[in-house]
C-alpha cells in the first residue's frame, strides 16, 4: 500500500472537500482518503497494484478538480497564478458591482428606467460570464454527479435573481403594473452576491497562506543545490539529481544538503578550523554541536564554520528533513473525530438548504399569491446566498493546521489529529529513564558526580518539565529496568513522586494498561525498543527524537529535541487548540441558525418589517468564513 499527499485544486467550500474525499474513496484501490479544504490537499492510502495517481486525477477531474500528480508540476506556482486570478475577477467585479449599484440607485441615470434597466442587465450578464463563470460550470458539474456544494447555493441565487430581473425588465409594466403590484429589478443583488462572495475566497486564500507557514519554513530549509565532488572537484548539482554514496562538499554558511556522514575535513582548506553546525532546526538547540569523522550531518542544518566532506547516505524523500514535512503534511490533512460529524453535516447541507429556500418560496407565495411573488422569490435567494457550508467545513481544519503547524515550528511533530485532540485529556503520565529524563554524563561531569547517579546526569529542564506537566494536574510515574538507589535518585532530582526501579517492558505496560482501568487518561513517554509496548498501549504515546526508529515509529508525537518542557508546551497547544475548534464549531453553527431564519423573513410573523436581502446576505455569508480563518490564525499568537 502506497501512502501520500497530492495537491487537489478547485475547493472552496466544505462541500467541495466531501465531493472529492467521497469521490477518492469511491475510486477502486483506494482504502483511505481524506481531504484538507485549508491546505487544499488529499492524504490518499491506496493499492499502486489496482490503481495509480493518474487514474484518481482523472476520476476528480470527472467532477471538476484537478489533483497534481506530475513531479514537473509546481504547485506553488499554479496556486500563485489562480489567486493572481482570483485577484483580478474581485477587482472587475468590484467596478461592476459598484457601477450597477450607482444605476439602482438613481445617481446615475442612462435615460428611462427601462434603459437603466437595460443596462444594469448587460452589466450583471458580463459580470457572471467573466467574474462568476466558475460557479456555473461548478455547479452542473456537481450536478451532473448528483451532488451539490457551495457553487450550487451561489448559481441558484445569482441565476435565479438575474433571470427575474430580466422578466421584470421587459414584462414588469405589462405583466405587475397591469395588476397594480409594485415590481423592481434585483441586478444589484445579482452582481454583490458573486462579488462579496469571491472577495470573501480571497480574504479565505490570504488568511490559509498564513496556516501553513509552518510547512513552507521547513521546505525552505531544503538547499536547491549541493556541491558534487566529481574527479576532485566540486560542481554545483540540482539536489534531486544526487545519489547514494555521492560524496559532497560543505563549507561554513551552507546547508547541508542530504542526510550523510561526515569524513574529513579538506586538506587545502586555509581555515583548519573544526567543523561545527547548527542543528537547532532539528533539535531546538541553539549552540552549534561540532562534528568530527563518521558523524552524522542531516539536510537542512547549517555549517557555522569549517569546511569538510561527507558521504549522501539518505536523499530526496528518505531524509530526516522529508520525513518531517511528510509527518506535518499527513498530520495536518488528518481528521479529528469532531470533524467526521461536520463531514457527515455538509454533505446534506446544501441540499437542506436548497429544500428552505423552495420551502420559504412556497410560503411567501401561499400567504399572499402573485402579489407576494416578488417577496417570496427575494426571501428564497437571500436564504440560498446567506447559508455557509463553508464556515463549518474550515472549523476544525485550520485550527488543526495552525495547531499542528505550531508545533512543528517548536520541534514538536504530531502524527495526527487524534492525538492533538487526545492530549488535552491526559491525566496521568508514564515516562521511561535512561534516554528520557537522564543522559550520558561526559567525562568531566561524570567524575563530580555521586556514585549512585551510575555516569548519568538529569536533562536540562527536566525537573522544570515535571512541574509544569504536575501544575497541569497530569500526575509522572518513572519506570526504568535501573537499580533501586539510581532510580530512587533521579526521582527526587527530577522532582517525581511515583516511580518503580528494576521493571520489565511487560510491567511498563502494565502500568499503562493499571492506569486506564482506573478511568485515567496515559501518555508514554520512552525512547528505546522496551517502551514500544507501553507507548503502542497509551492514549497518547511521545518518543524522543534521538531513540530507537521502532520507538518513534509506534509513537504518535515525536519530541525533536532532548528538551523536555515541549511536553507541556503539547499539552497547552492541545487545549487551546481543540478550544479554538469548538468556538469555531460554535459560532459556524450559530450563524446559520441566526441568519438563514432572517433571510427567510421570519421577522415579519412577529410584525417586523425586516428581513436580510440578497446583497447583505452574501455579504455576511463571506464574513463567515473569513472569521473562522482569522479566529484560527490567533493560536499563531499564543506562547
Amino acid at each position: 500500500m502506497e501512502k501520500k499527499t497530492f495537491a487537489v485544486l478547485g475547493m472552496m467550500c466544505a462541500g467541495c472537500a466531501a465531493s472529492v474525499e467521497r469521490k477518492l474513496n469511491a475510486t477502486e484501490g483506494v482504502a483511505r482518503a481524506s481531504v484538507n479544504l485549508p491546505a487544499r490537499t488529499a492524504l490518499v492510502e491506496y493499492d499502486d497494484s489496482v490503481t495509480s495517481p493518474q487514474l484518481m486525477k482523472e476520476a476528480l477531474a470527472a467532477i471538476g478538480y484537478d489533483m497534481v500528480v506530475e513531479s514537473d508540476r509546481n504547485v506553488a506556482a499554479i496556486e500563485h497564478k489562480a489567486y493572481t486570478t482570483l485577484r483580478r475577477k474581485v477587482l472587475l467585479s468590484w467596478l461592476f458591482a459598484l457601477a450597477v449599484m450607482a444605476l439602482s440607485m438613481h445617481l446615475i441615470n442612462i435615460g428611462t428606467r427601462e434603459a437603466n434597466n437595460q443596462t444594469m442587465a448587460i452589466l450583471a450578464l458580463l459580470n457572471i460570464v467573466y467574474c462568476g463563470r466558475q460557479f456555473y460550470v461548478n455547479a452542473f458539474r456537481q450536478l451532473m454527479h448528483g451532488a451539490a456544494n457551495m457553487d450550487t447555493l451561489v448559481a441558484l441565487s445569482t441565476g435565479i435573481s438575474f433571470l427575474f430581473s430580466i422578466f421584470n425588465t421587459y414584462f414588469g409594466e405589462s405583466y405587475w403594473g397591469s395588476r397594480g403590484i409594485e415590481w423592481h429589478t434585483w441586478f444589484d443583488a445579482s452582481v454583490m452576491i458573486i462579488t462579496f462572495v469571491l472577495t470573501g475566497r480571497l480574504m479565505e486564500e490570504r488568511a490559509k497562506h498564513s496556516t501553513a507557514s509552518a510547512i513552507r519554513s521547513l521546505i525552505q530549509l531544503a538547499p536547491k543545490t549541493a556541491r558534487l565532488m566529481v574527479d576532485g572537484n566540486p560542481v554545483d548539482t540540482p539536489i534531486a539529481a544526487l545519489q547514494r554514496g555521492d560524496i559532497l562538499e560543505v563549507r561554513a554558511g551552507d546547508k547541508v544538503p542530504v542526510d550523510g556522514t561526515a569524513m574529513e575535513h579538506l586538506p587545502a582548506a586555509d581555515d583548519h578550523l573544526p567543523l561545527t553546525v547548527d542543528e537547532s532546526m532539528m533539535t531546538g538547540e541553539a549552540v552549534p554541536v561540532e562534528k568530527q569523522a563518521g558523524d552524522k550531518l542531516l539536510a537542512g542544518t547549517i555549517v557555522v564554520q569549517g569546511t569538510t566532506y561527507f558521504r549522501a547516505e539518505a536523499v530526496g524523500q528518505d531524509t530526516v528533513l522529508a520525513n518531517m514535512i511528510r509527518m506535518v503534511q499527513e498530520a495536518q490533512g488528518s481528521k479529528a473525530p469532531v470533524q467526521r460529524v461536520v463531514d457527515r453535516i455538509a454533505l446534506v447541507f446544501v441540499p437542506a438548504v436548497a429544500a428552505i429556500a423552495l420551502l420559504t418560496f412556497i410560503i411567501w407565495y401561499a400567504a399572499g399569491g402573485a402579489a407576494f411573488l416578488p417577496q417570496a422569490v427575494l426571501s428564497a435567494v437571500s436564504v440560498l446566498v446567506i447559508a455557509c457550508p463553508c464556515a463549518m467545513g474550515l472549523a476544525t481544519p485550520t485550527a488543526l493546521m495552525v495547531g499542528i503547524g505550531k508545533a512543528a515550528e517548536r520541534n514538536i511533530l504530531i502524527k495526527d489529529a487524534t492525538a492533538l485532540e487526545q492530549l488535552r485529556q491526559v491525566d496521568a503520565m508514564v515516562v521511561d529513564k535512561t534516554g528520557t529524563i537522564t543522559m550520558p554524563a561526559d567525562k568531566e561531569t561524570a567524575a563530580s558526580l555521586p556514585s549512585p547517579t551510575g555516569g548519568e546526569q538529569l536533562k536540562p529542564h527536566a525537573r522544570e518539565a515535571m512541574q509544569q506537566l504536575q501544575q497541569q494536574g497530569i500526575e509522572v510515574y518513572m519506570m526504568s529496568g535501573d537499580k533501586e538507589e539510581r532510580v530512587s535518585h533521579w526521582a527526587r532530582e527530577a522532582g517525581i513522586s511515583h516511580y518503580r526501579a528494576q521493571v520489565l517492558p511487560q510491567d511498563k505496560e502494565a502500568l499503562v494498561r493499571k492506569l486506564q482501568e482506573q478511568g485515567r487518561h496515559v501518555a508514554m513517554v520512552g525512547d528505546g525498543i522496551n517502551d514500544s509496548q507501553a507507548l503502542a498501549l497509551a492514549d497518547v504515546s511521545i518518543a524522543m527524537g534521538r531513540g530507537t526508529d521502532v520507538a518513534m515509529d509506534v509513537a504518535q508525537v515525536t519530541l525533536m529535541s532532548d528538551d523536555l518542557r515541549r511536553i507541556a508546551e503539547a499539552v497547552a497547544l492541545s487545549k487551546r487548540t481543540v478550544g479554538m475548534i469548538h468556538q469555531n464549531l460554535f459560532w459556524a453553527f450559530v450563524y446559520n441558525v441566526v441568519c438563514i431564519p432572517l433571510a427567510a423573513g421570519v421577522p415579519y410573523l412577529f410584525g417586523v418589517s425586516w428581513q436580510i436581502n440578497p446583497m447583505w446576505a452574501s455579504a455576511l455569508m463571506a464574513f463567515s468564513s473569513v472569521s473562522v480563518v482569522l479566529n484560527s490564525l490567533r493560536l499563531k499568537l499564543c506562547r
